[in-house]
């Protein structure tokens, strides 16, 4: 792809823009006919030149290590010329195999451009570290700019859908999809750190609306495009979590609708949120971590939460948090913890909100730490100490008795009338743990409420352009219910975007005059979820 200007020789596309000319000299001349790609255990396809066909085998030499090996016909693949080599848009290889498609993307990651179009799409490969490519200068680069003028950036795909928006007048959605620790979440967050920004520039305010925003300003300490911006911190604090595969992972879905106004300005913002992962509460594999909220908590940051809610500034003495690792490379919970709570007062929730909040997560730790015994030749549990429930109940503002009544002897409905149920110790403490649970979930659902009215303004609401972030697969030794329902979601979600998506893509193709034998690839998860559906129905 050529760019009417030399992107490569601007500092700010150093990671952004491959430098062709340069490229060109480096790349070594080869034989269209006999260059080819073989199979590898190790790199998975790695170059080799044809020696010689017989029937459906071909024997090749390894250009690396001059071994010679013969392979099935159909395991060998093209390879693309040179002009190809690192190329931007993956659509324009005369070769679309996957030989082809690994190599390019694992080409431009190791020159460190981790983003590359293909067709329709933007693949990203997480880097794995702070690029420079997300700075205002850039944003201003791309903004107005059509795709094909720029190197391949999620901001290039960002603004189409902002132009698309205002010029169609239509709404806009973006899929980000992946598996768990692609970056999904990391790019959502750069998607609507863009539109803030854009929008926010995009004219002069009038001394009314300048007005309005400065009113805005003092009640809800900070102006909506931070508040947008600032819903991040919160919602990871309390929704993301260390996992195997990612040290910050988002344990739920989520889709962000950016509402505008008739001239393209930011009108305010909504979040829904899906599946949360509340087995997480109470249970974690030992390489894994319980969410961000209870080791920030903990942290020495804000000594005076301690004192409020009852705690011991040392993860490891609860026992609902540290199955796992206490901490996590790269995650520094003192300075977290101030990040979240600064973002608490920029969305305008007030010190009670605030307290409340931390009071709540606290109970759950308190939670974890009550005991019962099993009477002596009774079907009856009795609390082992009450000195934990106490703490629970002055937290949550409730009667410690009733507290413990209740665990014990629940009332259940019989009909119209309600009896009294004895429990016995395993039956309490797994009501517990389902208790602490429901808590945590509702406390999530009322905080994306609250998050939702500071980000509803009374601002004329045109179009919105919607972030889907909720693809991230998990598969464990052991899959839990709620992880198989996680992954159902996700199967389902995706074969509805491949469906979408890829024909969107072929009709492309047909507009070109390419030959192509139509593929419904929206099928090719289809055995997956017959399975899944077919054990739901059994159930």
């Amino acid at each position: 792809m050529s760019h009417g200007t030399d992107w490569a020789a601007d500092p700010d596309f150093q990671y952004l823009a491959v430098d062709r000319k340069k490229l060109m000299k480096e790349t070594q001349p080869f034989d269209g006919k006999k260059s080819c790609w073989v199979p590898d255990a190790k790199e998975g396809f790695v170059r080799a030149e044809i020696q010689s066909t017989k029937g459906e085998e071909v024997t090749v030499k390894i250009d690396v290590s001059n071994d010679v090996k013969t392979f099935k016909k159909d395991d060998v693949q093209q390879v693309n010329p040179p002009k190809f080599e690192m190329t931007d848009d993956m659509a324009n290889m005369t070769y679309l195999n996957e030989a082809s498609v690994l190599h390019n993307l694992r080409q431009r990651y190791f020159s460190g451009f981790i983003y590359t179009y293909s067709g329709l799409f933007c693949v990203a490969v997480n880097p794995y570290r702070r690029l420079p490519i997300y700075l205002d200068s850039i944003i201003g680069k791309y903004r107005g700019k059509r795709k094909l003028e720029m190197p391949p950036h999620l901001f290039s795909v960002a603004d189409n859908a902002y132009q698309y928006m205002l010029q169609d007048r239509e709404n806009q959605s973006m899929l980000i999809t992946g598996e768990s620790g692609a970056g999904k979440t990391e790019n959502t967050k750069k998607v609507i750190m863009y539109f803030a920004k854009v929008a926010a520039q995009l004219q002069k305010l009038t001394e009314e609306e300048k007005a309005q925003q400065e009113s805005h300003k003092k009640q809800q300490r900070g102006t909506l495009e931070d508040q947008i911006i600032q819903a991040n911190p919160v919602l990871e604090a309390y929704g993301n979590a260390k996992t195997t595969r990612n040290n910050n992972s988002s344990r739920f879905g989520k889709f962000i609708r950016i509402h505008f106004g008739p001239t393209g300005k930011i009108a305010g913002a909504d979040i829904e949120f899906y599946l949360l992962e509340k087995s997480r509460v109470t249970f974690q594999q030992p390489a894994e971590r319980n969410y961000h909220i209870f080791y920030q908590l903990l942290s020495p940051a804000c000594p005076k939460y301690h004192e409020l809610c009852l705690v011991s500034p040392d993860p490891g003495l609860y026992s609902f948090i540290n199955q796992g690792v206490l901490t996590v490379d790269g995650i520094d919970d003192v300075e977290e913890m101030k990040i979240t709570d600064e973002a608490f007062d920029i969305l305008g929730f007030t010190n009670e909100e605030k307290t409340s909040m931390f009071k709540c997560t606290a109970a759950i730790l308190h939670f974890g730490e009550m005991k019962f015994k099993q009477r002596p030749r009774e079907e009856q549990a009795e609390p082992d100490g009450t000195a934990e429930a106490e703490k629970v109940s002055f937290l949550l503002g409730i009667n410690a008795g009733d507290l413990i009544k209740g665990l014990l002897k629940p009332k259940i409905k019989v009909g119209n009338e309600f009896v009294t149920q004895g429990r016995n110790k395993d039956q309490v403490v797994y009501s517990v743990s389902a208790l602490a649970k429901s808590l945590y979930n509702r406390m999530f659902d009322w905080l994306v409420k609250r998050v939702n009215k500071t980000l509803d303004t009374k601002a004329k609401r045109n179009y919105f352009i919607g972030v889907l972030d909720i693809a991230g697969f998990e598969i464990f030794d052991f899959n839990s219910f709620e992880q198989l329902c996680i992954n159902y979601t996700n199967e389902r979600l995706q074969q509805f975007f491949n469906h979408h998506m890829f024909i969107l893509e072929q009709e492309e193709y047909k507009k070109e005059g390419i030959q192509w034998e139509f593929i419904d690839f929206g099928m090719d998860l289809q055995a997956t979820i017959d399975l899944i559906e077919k054990c739901w129905n059994r159930i």
